[in-house]
């Protein structure tokens, strides 16, 4: 019975030198992408600051428009080029349609019940589905326009009340994307403190911007799975406290809404919640919506209207704002085609060529996820002669893509003439700009976040002129960005408005 212990300890060791010597032998016959070379246990982690979007940049200019990195325990290859985002998107979209598991997907999403972090199998498919024909259809956003329009007329109103004063313009712009998706998905503004108590507005709207943080970092753990009990940057803690105060939200918020149906034959559906719900009841689902997943649903839902568009038109302002030039051509184009007695609708984008270039010149050079959301190989394959290995985590960097000198000339120039004239559209069609990403994965909401981004910055620019607060210059603004799920400025964009138009259009 002695002698049993050492002998298992040396078959223990020797299994391990086998499996580790296999594994050596099996990557030495692999032809993997070009990459630097990885460390014992952390890989290429030590290569990835804190915009990890810009260091693999720097990486890409190196090792190529396909490259081969570790994270830790797992291969991750990138992509930076147009050609790299048409296989990975497209061609082999079917093949890199699952995400990897992380602390995030688990903790902050239901254990992946949401349209974006599930795997790809039943549930997901019907959720995506779910999302085309219920959630995000044509009919169902155009009977929904009346409360953008409202909620729009408040922004322009509240901007009107703080004229010569300055403002952080973010902080509107998330209010009225807050406002707008609340109304849509939930029926009413819960963060008015005067409707429910639950959660105040500053406390929803720091709930979110948590959400969007912890949903983009780059958790230890999920590349080192063997340390990831140890929560070293203290993300998991933060994912908990955040998935328990949505918990208590979003319950009742369901409690309420089925407190409304409840008795009521042939319920009509007044919002998204009232959908959801109605889904969860059909036996004739393929795969059951349990009452997790409701939840799951709507914190997406609410999360993915909010923060996109609010980041976006930042972007878009400071950057008019260190260009006069442009936001002239803007009013000019605005007062040709709307006129000064009244303000922008959504039927009118068509007619705004200039407006709708540099809302796009904003997402190639700001992409709200300049790497998009991982995708993971389901099965081996090759890519440009190369070999991908199944459960090889997959970037897109869209960031490196909008900067590509091959395909946009002067690529660091904010320029909305470049779109002019050209059929280059955000639908996933065309991988020289993908904001919204494409395939199967592609962000189910884009029209809905394109027609507020289109609709908000259409009318912050016609009715108001802008400048920036005190003696600072246009040279000066700072136009540094923060990483997570989205990358919103790190300095918020401090303004000063003053009207345009008569002081009656501003009180609709």
């Amino acid at each position: 019975m002695e002698m049993k212990f050492p002998y298992v300890v040396v078959a223990w060791i020797a299994t391990l030198a086998i499996l580790l010597l296999s594994r050596r032998i099996r990557r030495r016959k692999l032809n993997l992408p070009p990459g630097p070379k990885p460390w014992p246990l952390i890989g290429n982690l030590d290569l990835i600051g804190s915009l990890p979007h810009q260091s693999i940049h720097q990486l890409s200019k190196k090792y190529g428009p396909i490259m081969h990195l570790r994270f830790g325990s797992f291969p991750v290859v990138v992509g930076s080029s147009v050609e790299m985002a048409k296989i990975f998107l497209k061609t082999q979209d079917l093949n890199f349609v699952s995400r990897p598991k992380t602390a995030a997907g688990k903790y902050t999403t239901y254990n992946y019940s949401d349209i974006t972090w599930s795997q790809y199998g039943p549930y997901w498919r019907q959720a995506r589905k779910m999302c085309l024909m219920e959630l995000f259809s044509a009919r169902r956003l155009d009977s929904y326009e009346y409360i953008r329009k409202e909620e729009m007329n408040a922004l322009l109103r509240e901007i009107y009340k703080s004229c010569g004063e300055v403002i952080k313009i973010k902080d509107y712009l998330s209010t009225v994307s807050l406002n707008v998706i609340s109304r849509m998905v939930l029926g009413k503004k819960y963060t008015d403190e005067s409707e429910n108590g639950i959660v105040s507005p500053d406390e929803f709207k720091k709930m979110l911007d948590e959400l969007f943080l912890l949903s983009g970092v780059l958790n230890i753990g999920d590349s080192i799975p063997w340390i990831d009990f140890l929560d070293l940057q203290g993300y998991v803690k933060r994912m908990k406290a955040l998935s328990k105060k949505f918990d208590r939200f979003l319950e009742h918020v369901l409690d309420e809404h089925n407190e409304r149906r409840k008795g009521v034959e042939d319920y009509v559906a007044k919002d998204m919640v009232d959908v959801l719900l109605q889904l969860a009841d059909d036996p004739d689902l393929e795969v059951k919506l349990e009452r997790h997943g409701v939840k799951a649903f709507t914190q997406d839902l609410i999360a993915g209207g909010t923060e996109s568009s609010a980041v976006t038109v930042e972007w878009a302002m400071s950057e008019l704002l260190k260009k006069p030039e442009i936001f002239n051509k803007a009013r000019e184009e605005l007062d040709r085609v709307i006129g000064k007695e009244r303000w922008v609708e959504e039927k009118d984008i068509i007619n705004l060529p200039y407006i709708d270039a540099i809302a796009k010149e904003t997402m190639r050079l700001h992409p709200v996820a300049p790497m998009l959301v991982p995708r993971m190989t389901r099965e081996d394959c090759q890519i440009a002669g190369y070999d991908i290995v199944k459960g090889t985590r997959v970037f897109v960097n869209v960031w490196t893509i909008g900067r590509d000198p091959t395909v946009w000339e002067n690529p660091l120039e904010f320029k909305p003439e470049r779109f002019m004239g050209k059929n280059i559209d955000v639908k996933g069609q065309d991988f020289e700009l993908l904001p919204f990403g494409s395939g199967r994965r592609m962000c189910p909401g884009y029209s809905l976040g394109l027609k507020v981004i289109q609709s908000s910055l259409a009318n912050l620019l016609h009715g108001f002129t802008w400048k920036l607060s005190g003696d600072m210059k246009n040279e000066d603004l700072n136009m540094d960005e923060v990483f997570g799920l989205s990358t919103p400025k790190k300095f918020p964009l401090d303004v000063v408005a003053e009207p345009r138009l008569s002081s009656s259009l501003y009180f609709i």
